[in-house]
C-alpha cells in the first residue's frame, strides 16, 4: 500500500516550523498538499504523471531534497548508523556525527 496513508500523520506534528516541505513524487497528493498549505509551508513535491492541472514545482529548491537524499546515503553506508546499534539516542546521534565529520573530512 505503501507510507503516503501515513505522511500525514507524521508529518503534523513536525510542520510548525516548516517554511517548505520537500518530499518526492509518491506522496503527491491532494491530502498531503492541503495539509501543507495549512501549515503555511510551501509543498516542493514533483506531479505525478497522470495530474490533470500539475502544480508548480521549483527545481531549484527540489534539486536539494536530492542532496540530502545522497547525504543520508552516505551516512548509512556506516555500517553502525545504517542498523542502529546503539541503544541509546545519544549514542545514536555521536556516532551519526562522528560519520558526518567524516564525510566532511573527505
Amino acid at each position: 500500500m505503501g507510507d503516503a496513508p501515513q505522511a500525514a500523520d507524521l508529518l503534523c506534528p513536525l510542520l510548525a516550523p516548516a517554511r517548505q516541505v520537500l518530499a518526492d513524487t509518491a506522496y503527491d497528493s491532494d491530502a498531503i498538499r492541503v495539509l501543507i498549505a495549512e501549515i503555511g509551508a510551501v509543498a516542493v513535491i514533483p506531479p505525478r504523471p497522470n495530474r490533470l492541472v500539475p502544480p508548480h514545482l521549483d527545481p531549484l529548491t527540489y534539486r536539494d531534497r536530492n542532496q540530502v537524499e545522497r547525504l543520508m546515503n552516505r551516512l548509512k553506508q556506516f555500517r553502525r548508523v545504517a542498523t542502529r546499534y546503539d541503544k541509546l539516542a545519544d549514542s545514536y546521534a555521536a556516532f551519526v556525527q562522528l560519520r558526518a565529520i567524516m564525510l566532511w573530512l573527505n
